[in-house]
């Protein structure tokens, strides 16, 4: 029996075929690209769509087949063939899944979708229900079997290959795919076609199945309609997945900035920003935990050591070179100790310029003391700055955990013994002892009291004469301050001026000084006297970028003449910012005012130097002068000062003359001023108009 073939039917059915292969290969992405779940039920779901679809060409093209025979297919036959797609439709999917492809998972595959090919065909064509049976030629059978399953290993082969591909190159790539993949499996289909023979005498058992001309147009139809909802649903998917991937990814850089973020507020929180050590805060809570471990070791407790670090000298360097090169200073500071610290030491900043460090389990105060010795080493040493190089010391107080106390009082038992080996004279470390709490609520109390203490009339200046060597007459005074305070009585100021340094007092209380020595010059010229008086400034005033318009106006606005004042600054001071320190001696000597070198011989400085400073006076300290009747070494050093002094055009000044032994040793070394208990003690301008000593003349000073 004679066979023909409606071509327009067979084109449609490969068109299907194709289509079917476009959305087979969009439904494995989905399968692939979502989760465990989703992945399922996209399988079974689009295992029936594209099994429907892959049947639907293998049912058109039987339509397309006309035999001179009324045909017709069975329900239930057509129904296992449609089975057979669906079921081949799974194992296709299934294997998109899959991470990777190995050979033989590749060669099951082929074989098990080639094979649920043929059995979708071949059962579909049993559908007929011939009287006679088909005639098979076996080499047809064999070829379709073959084109099945190297179809089935084409598509598993190109899926996988477009996995790496993206966007429009993906498409593209998915079109050729699909077109390949259809005539592959319109070959296979009517290959097996073209290997049926049906006898002449043969017929349809099965009429009045399945059948009519209008079947194919309306299975078409269904199939793309079925197809073409799900390629919508599987876009529509792909689309909401890459939108939810964006926003998980988005969420994600939100999630990682939101923590970036809490870890930056967490640093700033508890690290210095600037040296990236920790800060009080974090000092304080690792403080306690450690303070928590060492009492759990009971009765034989830990010992802990805390180190309170204090730069000494750092504000001129501040001051003369910058903010910007104070911050580098710190930053090497920090990098220091850190370098010197053990592993479990913790090194902090917490404050300007103070540092802390936690050394845990140490043997105890010898153990304490030869850290701090190495924290002062290490701090000694020279830092460098943009260009030059600068020396710093640091002063350390030391306490120890257990033996020092309770553990609340360690930050303040250790700022204490650091204040202490401040007022040693700093570059040393000293060990807490119980005193020193007695001393640091004194200097409390002391400096409440000393606010406000010019307000209420507690401060008041007393003159020291400056006599002449050779006629014995007054040629100036020295204002010295004194406090009496209303309980304690008169306080020394070798007390109370370092708390007023160190509390932040002495410039409010350094502007007292020169108002009240300027109003009682302009007191004394009322009077007809004409004297020089000297006060003494403090580093913290040298620092002051308007102490010259200070002084200015305080000789303005009392009508003193500039040459009156003389301006003292210790040796020490003059030594610790030559640069700054010169270039405010030039500027106050360019208002008038005479310069004084104080407590010369204690510190470093060289005579060269100090004539580069621009002053008019020396004045040797006192501790030479006390010695100089008993100790040789004593009067050959003020002796080569006078002599020096003078080639430089310098007037020496002694303070602290005791004896008329000291008075004739410094007038026959050629002393010009002399000062002392010997020929009077500080006293107020009352006093000293009452006991005679105003007595001397403008032209006196230059005898």
């Amino acid at each position: 029996m004679n066979q023909h073939y409606d071509l327009g039917v067979v084109a449609l059915s490969m068109l299907v075929a194709a289509y079917a292969s476009y959305v087979a290969l969009d439904l494995a992405r989905r399968v692939r690209n979502t989760d465990s779940r989703s992945s399922i039920l996209w399988t079974v779901g689009g295992a029936l769509v594209l099994g429907s679809g892959i049947w639907s060409m293998h049912f058109v093209g039987m339509l397309a087949m006309h035999l001179p025979i009324e045909v017709g297919y069975d329900p239930l036959t057509t129904l296992l063939s449609w089975i057979a797609a669906v079921v081949v439709s799974i194992v296709a999917l299934r294997l998109a899944a899959r991470d990777t492809l190995r050979p033989a998972s590749l060669t099951a595959g082929s074989l098990a979708m080639g094979g649920g090919i043929c059995a979708m065909h071949y059962i579909g064509m049993a559908a007929l229900q011939l009287s006679l049976p088909v005639i098979w030629q076996p080499w047809l059978v064999a070829l379709s079997i073959a084109i099945a399953c190297v179809a089935s290993a084409s598509a598993l082969l190109i899926f996988f290959g477009m996995r790496k591909l993206h966007g429009l190159r993906a498409r593209g790539a998915q079109v050729v795919a699909a077109l390949v993949m259809g005539l592959a499996i319109g070959g296979m289909h009517y290959t097996g076609m073209a290997a049926a023979h049906f006898p002449a005498d043969a017929i349809c058992l099965s009429v009045d199945g399945l059948a009519g001309r209008s079947l194919d147009t309306m299975v078409v139809l269904a199939s793309v309609i079925l197809l073409s909802l799900t390629l919508f649903t599987s876009l529509l998917d792909a689309r909401l997945h890459a939108k939810a991937s964006r926003l998980a990814s988005s969420l994600q850089s939100v999630n990682a900035q939101l923590q970036d973020a809490n870890a930056e507020l967490q640093r700033l929180a508890f690290m210095d920003p600037l040296t990236d050590l920790a800060n009080r805060a974090l000092f304080e809570e690792r403080l306690a935990r450690a303070l928590d471990r060492a009492d759990r070791k009971s009765p034989d407790p830990a010992r802990l050591a805390v180190l309170f670090i204090d730069l000494d000298g750092f504000k001129p360097i501040n001051d003369s070179y910058g903010h910007g090169e104070g911050d580098a200073v710190l930053c090497q500071v920090a990098a220091r100790l850190r370098a010197i610290s053990r592993n479990n030491d913790m090194p902090a900043r917490v404050g300007g310029d103070e540092f802390v460090l936690l050394a845990e389990d140490i043997g105890g105060v010898p153990d304490a003391r030869a850290t701090a010795a190495r924290v002062l080493q290490a701090l000694a040493q020279p830092y460098q700055l943009s260009s030059r190089q600068v020396t710093l010391s640091c002063s350390i107080g030391v306490v120890v955990y257990p033996d020092h106390g309770h553990r609340d009082v360690l930050m303040t038992s250790a700022d204490a013994a650091m204040y202490a080996a401040k007022r040693a004279g700093g570059s040393t470390y000293t060990v807490f002892e119980p005193q020193m709490h007695v001393d640091a609520r004194r200097q409390m109390e002391l400096q409440q009291a000393l606010r406000g203490a010019a307000e209420r009339g507690e401060l008041a200046l007393h003159y020291q004469p400056k006599i002449d060597s050779q006629s014995g007459r007054t040629l100036g005074l020295e204002a010295l301050l004194r406090w009496t305070h209303p309980q304690l009585g008169a306080v020394s100021p070798g007390v109370f001026i370092p708390i007023a340094e160190r509390f932040g007092l002495i410039i409010a209380i350094g502007d007292w000084v020169i108002e009240q020595a300027c109003r009682q010059l302009a007191a004394w010229a009322r009077e007809g006297i004409t004297l020089c008086v000297a006060i003494n400034l403090s580093a913290h005033q040298l620092r002051l970028p308007d102490l010259i318009e200070r002084l200015r106006q305080a000789l303005q606005r009392h009508g003193v003449a500039a040459r009156q004042l003389i301006c003292e600054i210790t040796e020490t001071v003059a030594m610790e910012d030559t640069e700054a320190t010169e270039r405010t001696l030039q500027q106050l000597g360019e208002l008038g005012v005479e310069l004084s070198i104080d407590d010369f011989g204690t510190g470093y400085s060289s005579l060269a130097y100090l004539r580069k400073l621009r002053v008019q006076q020396l004045k040797i300290d006192h501790g030479f002068v006390r010695d100089l009747a008993d100790s040789a070494d004593a009067r050959a050093v003020v002796s080569a000062v006078v002599q020096l002094a003078h080639a430089l055009g310098l007037r020496v000044v002694a303070e602290g003359v005791e004896t008329p032994e000291q008075r004739a040793i410094l007038v026959d070394m050629g002393c010009d001023e002399l000062q002392g208990f010997y020929f009077a003690k500080p006293m107020s301008a009352q006093a000293l108009a009452s006991a005679g000593l105003l007595d001397c003349s403008p032209e006196s000073r230059n005898q």
